[in-house]
């Protein structure tokens, strides 16, 4: 189980199920998101996710054209978990305060779209697109 919440605590969630494995995503979107290499998140699906308080300071925006909804609090800003699958929401490990103890990078994915100062210093695996797209693991 892990617990995490945004810059200022108005919104909070739980995810009810023990989380370890960090993707990172290097697509442009979640660099444009973050303003910075890319995204650290987990995965959660959507019966092992409660929001436990602030739903009403969600805001979200859906970028056009593509099946991402980036969901921020709309008090501080802060990137919130949010979804590009109808199953399941991506969560920025950024937000997590309780239950993270054993994350740890164990994949990348859309490597070939990541910012030319961007170095992987770590032995996650890497995915030039997305889990699922064909490719293979380096």
């Amino acid at each position: 189980m892990a617990k995490g919440e945004c810059n200022c605590g108005a919104v909070a969630f739980e995810i009810h199920k023990p989380i370890q494995d960090v993707i990172i995503c290097h697509c442009s979107i979640c660099r444009k998101a973050t303003g910075n290499n890319g995204m650290a998140l987990v995965l959660a699906m959507n019966e092992d996710f409660t929001w436990l308080r602030g739903q009403e300071h969600i805001q979200y925006w859906k970028k056009p054209d593509a099946d991402w909804e980036g969901w921020f609090c709309q008090i501080c800003g802060s990137t919130l978990p949010g979804r590009n699958d109808d199953t399941k929401l991506y969560v920025p490990v950024g937000l997590i305060t309780e239950g993270g103890e054993n994350l740890r990078v164990a994949h990348h994915i859309f490597t070939h779209s990541r910012a030319a100062w961007d170095e992987i210093g770590d032995n996650g695996k890497q995915h030039p697109h997305a889990f699922g797209s064909g490719d293979r693991a380096k």
